[in-house]
């Protein structure tokens, strides 16, 4: 094997006390030539009047550095504590409720958690006193189309600071095809335009979490790199810790560029459908309520509404490592939405379906209206689909396609009224224009 010469004055490694090789370009220099540099370096300052950075000078820019990142860090906290100084966990649930139908144990859970995680980020500069409120992050349960997401969402709001929306099906053991744990806080970096300080307080919404559960042992001879593995690696991050993020691209390899996050002021709300938990609370609610008529039907009672009654013990039966469920201490659980609850959720909301629709109907000068029988319609369709909220407007797009394809080339029409029968039957709509006469071309036309 050939030596290292030095690309200065060609001395080799055998011959210099330091041999420094560059990364890529393979350039090499000796520890004398280094010294070299430095002094003409130094000549060259002081003929300028300036000098090198002395080592104490390095540290005290070093040390003026942190201060500053530690003050500007302090500042996004004094920026949220003033918009969040008068909120109590009642306001933050009517403002849940502007975006959320239903679901109020829940909120009230998320409004606590949201209140007390606000003192807890705002106590860090403002209180002297040696304990540490610890963070208290959040799982949510319940059926597709329930309001998990929205629930995050809001959160995110409230708070006003970076929100994103992980995948945890994406997610791999490190070393392995697909995303790290890292790339969550990738994506929070990015959405905070790169400040970490203003990352370091956001809100992240881990979806799907149920489908990384612990899966039966023996099932597969190959090893599950997206279940157990995962949730171990979400551990450290969930209970806070500093995590080295990489600034680009999805692998970290050791020449990457990377920063490092603390992840103690950050939210972490998990959320899940968790299909099948109900056999494993039945279970266990026989075994504690005993045999006979009256136990059955206490059984039954429970069940119906068995969210209510999901004990950290479940979701580890279900599969989830204890470690995970001890960081996740506020369990929050999600009906499935009824008829009427569907209904609201078209109508009520701040950025509901409905008014989207209207608003694009408006923007064609034409008001659009729908039936209580029509709205009651589109919420019985996504309860037989079992799609919960989440498929309402999969529904309306069906059923609205075909009269907003139309609807530009009638200039006469300036209401139209959906019915039941167009939901139900694919009827035409009602439309009311200017000259009765035209009304019937307009019908003919959508025909």
């Amino acid at each position: 094997m050939s030596q290292l010469k030095c690309s200065f004055c060609g001395a080799t490694s055998t011959e210099a006390n330091l041999i420094i090789e560059s990364i890529g370009t393979h350039q090499v220099i000796c520890d004398f030539c280094i010294k070299t540099c430095y002094n003409m370096m130094q000549e060259i300052l002081v003929k300028n009047g300036q000098t090198l950075i002395e080592t104490s000078n390095y540290n005290n820019a070093i040390e003026e550095e942190v201060y500053n990142d530690i003050n500007n860090e302090h500042k996004h906290i004094d920026e949220i504590s003033k918009k969040i100084k008068h909120l109590t966990p009642k306001k933050i649930k009517s403002m849940l409720d502007q975006h959320v139908i239903g679901q109020e144990e829940a909120k009230k859970a998320v409004a606590v958690s949201i209140y007390n995680h606000c003192k807890r980020i705002t106590q860090k500069i403002n209180d002297d006193n040696d304990i540490n409120i610890q963070k208290s992050n959040i799982v949510l349960l319940g059926k597709t189309g329930c309001g998990k997401t929205e629930i995050a969402r809001t959160v995110a709001k409230i708070l006003d600071v970076p929100f994103v929306i992980a995948d945890a099906t994406t997610l791999t053991e490190a070393g392995y095809v697909g995303d790290d744990v890292e790339s969550i806080l990738q994506k929070l970096l990015a959405v905070a335009d790169f400040d970490i300080e203003l990352a370091q307080i956001g809100v992240v919404y881990i979806d799907e979490i149920d489908k990384i559960s612990r899966k039966s042992e023996g099932l597969s001879a190959t090893k599950d790199v997206n279940s157990e593995g995962v949730q171990y690696a979400l551990l450290k991050m969930l209970e806070g810790t500093v995590v080295n993020v990489p600034l680009y691209g999805g692998r970290k390899h050791p020449l990457m560029e990377t920063v490092k996050m603390d992840t103690s002021n950050i939210l972490f709300i998990c959320g899940g459908s968790f299909e099948g938990l109900e056999k494993i609370i039945e279970k266990r609610i026989n075994e504690n309520v005993g045999i006979g008529f009256g136990a059955m039907h206490q059984t039954k009672k429970y069940l119906t509404d068995y969210c209510g009654n999901v004990e950290p013990e479940d979701l580890i039966s279900y599969g989830i490592v204890p470690e995970l469920v001890g960081r996740l201490p506020i369990i929050a659980t999600l009906h499935a939405l009824n008829e009427e609850a569907l209904t609201r959720v078209l109508t009520e909301p701040q950025n509901a379906i409905v008014k989207q629709y209207q608003k694009l109907f408006k923007m064609d000068n034409v008001e659009l209206k729908f039936s209580s029988g029509a709205l009651s319609a589109i919420a019985q369709k996504a309860i037989k689909k079992k799609t919960g909220a989440r498929g309402l407007r999969a529904i309306l797009e069906d059923n609205m396609r075909q009269i907003m394809y139309e609807l530009p080339e009638m200039k006469n029409v300036y209401k139209v009224t959906i019915t039941k029968d167009v939901i139900k039957n694919n009827k035409q709509p009602i439309f009311e224009v200017r000259n009765r006469k035209k009304q019937k071309n307009a019908e003919k036309k959508l025909k």
